[in-house]
Parts: C-alpha cells; sequence; structure tokens
C-alpha cells in the first residue's frame, strides 16, 4: 500500500506555493485517469466531508480515500465537515481508510480537544478550518496543536462561489497568529480559487490553495502550475 514517507509535511516546499488538489472538482467517472494527469503537479490531495446537516453538501466516503491511498502515495487530507455527534467516528474511519492528515472545523469546539488527542493517537497530522464568518482568533486554543490550519473563503460546502472580500484580511491575521507561534502551521486558502484570486491570497500569506476548476479545468496543467510556482 503506496503511503508518502515519515517526515513528508515537514518536506513540503516552502518556497513556493503547495498546490493542495481538490478531488471534489476531478472527473469522477474518470477519476483514476484524472489522478494519473495530476499526480506530477499535486503535492496534496484534498478530499471534502459533508454531511448534509454541518454543510449542505453529502460527500465523500471513507471507501474513496482507501481506493485512493492504494493507488497514490500522494498525501491525502481529508476535511471534515460534520456535525459533533459523528466527529470522532468520522475521524476513525478516514484515518482507518488511509488519511494522512484530518482537518476538523473550530466550530467542532464541544468535541475538538477529544478529536485532536484522537487524530495525534491514530498518527495522523491534524489540521483545523474556519468558515468564513467565523473570527480567526478562535483558532487560538488550538493552534499549538495543528499542522495546517484552513481558511474558507467562501460560504461552506458550495461550490463555484466568488471569493469573500473578507478572505485577504482574515490570511493575514491568521498568517500573524502562526508567526507568533513560532513553528511551521501550514495556512491554506480554501474557496473562490480563481486565476485573480491566487495572486491575492498569496500576497496575504497563502501556503497552500485548493485547487479545483482551476487546476482540473485548465487545458495545459503543466503550464497552469509554472504560473502558480512563479507567485
Amino acid at each position: 500500500m503506496p503511503h508518502p514517507a515519515p517526515g513528508w509535511i515537514d518536506r513540503l516546499p516552502r518556497s513556493r506555493l503547495i498546490a493542495e488538489y481538490s478531488m471534489w472538482s476531478a472527473d469522477l467517472i474518470r477519476l483514476a485517469d484524472d489522478l494519473d494527469r495530476i499526480a506530477p503537479h499535486a503535492d496534496i490531495l484534498h478530499v471534502d466531508v459533508a454531511d448534509g446537516v454541518f454543510a449542505p453538501a453529502f460527500l465523500f466516503f471513507p471507501d474513496l480515500v482507501a481506493r485512493l491511498r492504494a493507488a497514490t502515495a500522494t498525501p491525502i487530507h481529508v476535511h471534515l465537515m460534520v456535525a459533533d455527534a459523528v466527529l470522532l467516528s468520522q475521524v476513525a474511519q478516514f484515518a482507518e481508510a488511509g488519511a494522512d492528515l484530518i482537518s476538523l472545523h473550530v466550530e467542532n469546539a464541544a468535541v475538538a480537544a477529544q478529536a485532536l488527542d484522537l487524530i495525534q493517537g491514530l498518527g495522523v497530522k491534524g489540521g483545523m478550518v474556519l468558515r468564513v464568518e467565523t473570527p480567526v482568533a478562535s483558532v487560538l486554543p488550538w493552534l499549538d496543536r495543528l499542522d495546517m490550519l484552513t481558511l474558507l473563503g467562501t460560504a461552506i460546502g458550495v461550490k463555484g462561489q466568488g471569493l469573500d472580500p473578507s478572505a485577504p484580511a482574515r490570511l493575514i491575521e491568521a498568517a500573524g497568529l502562526i508567526k507568533a507561534a513560532g513553528r511551521r502551521i501550514l495556512l491554506a486558502a480554501d474557496g473562490g480559487i480563481r486565476d485573480a484570486t491566487v495572486p491575492l491570497l498569496r500576497a496575504a500569506g497563502a501556503g497552500t490553495v485548493v485547487l479545483g476548476s482551476l487546476a482540473f479545468g485548465a487545458a495545459d496543467l503543466g503550464a497552469r502550475m509554472r504560473w502558480l510556482h512563479g507567485l
């Protein structure tokens, strides 16, 4: 079973944007073909999970992650958008399926400590995500336990929206908190990722962006990635 090598997160590039590919934007009928296409370019695979309650969408499931794990050693990041009542079971299932990094939401605060304990105990990297309306400072109680912090730039669980105007300022604030923490925590921007917005997000401190149609819809993916790496 392929897996990223130990210490993979510490070896992610520091001098360029990290490319995190959202499997929600892949062609689900030809998923294996899309996985092969992005293999030379993807630093991380991003798998959204939503229960239809915490977020309006309903997607994806552990069997999909298990099949991705069997096909690739690229790190898999699972973003859980689920209610508190099922969060711990979802963490366990996706860790067993092969996730390398699991992010819960700051809005899961009632069970966040338990979830982060479980993630750590299962040997998986941990992250947190903030809805666009959630104050950035609300992550402070958990920051020293995180490997990644993701800020949503659009309403949760809905594709194709424009970037919220507050997104760059929120990234700047988050980057300041990470700098004060004194260690590397990946700062990710998720939602509203377009050719006109990525330079703004990068300038505001994003170390990685979650790529959807910007990558999967590119006629020349190599050229698209050269542009991204040059920002």
